[in-house]
């Protein structure tokens, strides 16, 4: 297999490292390097109060494979390729550049320190577990987080775990013949540690698989992709970057953590009322947040969700004398105002609770509501048929 190594060509129009990126898993992309596949990438400090993120972001002589389109090969960076690019890097002004898994652009994060490790026992490096071994020459630095978004959904999480590079380099001859031997028993412990981390990987998705959720209804995927659609028509101006994000992975149904559902509906459930003043104005950042978030759509399942995982009781409480809610349903103290509200939203009759030492009546003949329509469609306002109030029932569009 190829051995490359990649270098910084001064005389090429685009040269040097234009981005450093917080992602997940990585991958490697054409001449436009994204440096994902080094499993020696990983945050090695995560400072609560000072917000910092510290790390290797390029580690020198280091074997990375590449997957081109008629071979694979590996590339790797020496110790002078490593120092020059991080000086451009700061010489540019780039370090207010970051993104998130090189596709989105981020704000509020900053590299505030950059060093390479020069001695193997007082580097400052070594004072934390997960980088006291990085060798010398490595590019170490810190990003201080300021987006509360990213610091609560990608960082507090676990979504992201190490640094990576955007950047371009030129390709030079493949590496000396007397060097061979020393980079494939490196090779071999970088392939150990891949197949070690690909283990890890497997367990840590089937982890998030059992802790995210993906199945909240379709309207609230189209309502996110409404929000993204009124957004984009006022230049973006109602959301930032993270809940840009967020509002792309409910519009393409991906799946969301226990903790994004509960910011999900205390978001909705707090911001409802403005919501609804705001409902028909479309360019009411109001309006459009909302719907960001998946709209009354995603408040309802996220309140259903999160019952049913213990994460929400259900309210009781006496309102008045007229007025009580139990299980978060409206009891009345009279069985004709139950019975009148039973009409209003499809059901007959009542049932009894007894709360305070006093009977209450709740609209329907059961406790638990079943689905006012059937798979396939979704309740829009109400209909007479038969003479009788009853739920108007239209297909979910897609």
């Amino acid at each position: 297999m190829r051995i490359v190594e990649l270098i910084l060509d001064e005389d090429q129009e685009f040269n040097g490292i234009d981005a450093i990126s917080i992602v997940e898993n990585p991958a490697i992309q054409s001449n436009f390097v994204a440096l994902k596949d080094q499993q020696e990438i990983k945050l090695a400090e995560v400072s609560k109060d000072k917000r910092l993120l510290l790390g290797p972001i390029l580690i020198p002589n280091k074997p990375i494979l590449r997957n081109g389109k008629e071979e694979d090969y590996y590339i790797y960076f020496s110790k002078e390729t490593v120092e020059k690019a991080s000086q451009m890097y700061l010489k540019e002004g780039n370090q207010g550049n970051a993104t998130l898994e090189h596709q989105y652009s981020l704000k509020g994060l900053t590299l505030v320190e950059s060093w390479i490790v020069q001695d193997e026992v007082h580097d400052k490096s070594r004072l934390y577990e997960s980088t006291k071994e990085v060798p010398v020459g490595t590019w170490m630095g810190a990003i201080r987080v300021d987006s509360d978004e990213v610091w609560k959904d990608y960082v507090k999480e676990g979504v992201v775990k190490g640094f990576s590079i955007e950047g371009y380099f030129a390709d030079k001859s493949e590496r000396p013949k007397e060097a061979i031997d020393d980079f494939l028993s490196q090779l071999e412990a970088a392939e150990a540690e891949y197949l070690l981390s690909e283990i890890e990987k497997a367990i840590n998705e089937e982890e998030v698989e059992l802790e995210s959720f993906n199945d909240y209804p379709d309207g609230v995927a189209n309502n996110a992709k409404k929000g993204i659609e009124l957004n984009e028509k006022i230049n973006n101006r109602c959301a930032t970057d993270v809940g840009k994000i967020r509002a792309t992975q409910l519009a393409q149904k991906k799946n969301i953590t226990v903790s994004t559902i509960k910011r999900m509906y205390s978001y909705l459930s707090r911001a409802e009322d403005m919501y609804r003043k705001n409902e028909n104005d479309s360019e009411a950042c109001a309006n459009i947040s909302y719907l960001l978030w998946g709209g009354l759509a995603a408040l309802g399942w996220s309140r259903n969700k999160l019952r049913e995982l213990g994460e929400l009781e259900l309210e009781t409480i006496v309102v008045d004398d007229d007025f009580a809610i139990i299980d978060d349903r409206l009891a009345y103290s009279s069985v004709e105002k139950a019975e009148e509200m039973a009409r209003n939203i499809g059901c007959e009759g009542y049932h009894m609770h007894e709360l305070d030492g006093k009977e209450w009546f709740m609209p329907c003949f059961q406790h638990t509501l079943k689905k006012p329509c059937t798979a396939g469609y979704e309740m829009y306002g109400f209909k007479i048929k038969n003479g009788k109030r009853v739920p108007n029932c239209i297909p979910i569009r897609r």
